[in-house]
């Protein structure tokens, strides 16, 4: 699993058997539609995993995280990863007021 930061400062977040040449297909245009339009990229964060449906897993959880918490787990900083985690459902969240 990888994340990459494009231009714009956004992120994209994906998963391959072989990083370099996905890397390659991503500088070049080939990658994703979403690379395409947002070059030049560069490789933020990655995870390695022993078994492709891990990585997809882990890909497609962080793709529903915010901007914030992915940059948070780039930077490897634990408390704002957590913050980030905490729900904001108001039947939850502790902070929530009516």
């Amino acid at each position: 699993m990888y994340i990459l930061e494009c231009c714009d400062g956004s992120y994209y977040t994906g998963s391959t058997k072989d990083l370099a040449r996905r890397l390659t297909q991503h500088q070049t245009g080939r990658g994703a539609n979403y690379t395409k339009k947002h070059l030049p990229i560069k490789l933020v964060y990655c995870e390695e995993y022993a078994r492709v449906s891990d990585a997809f897993y882990r890909e497609k959880e962080v793709q529903g995280w915010i901007h914030k918490k992915k940059k948070a787990l780039i930077e490897h900083n634990e408390i704002d990863l957590h913050k980030f985690a905490e729900c904001k459902n108001k039947s939850h969240y502790k902070n929530y007021r009516k």
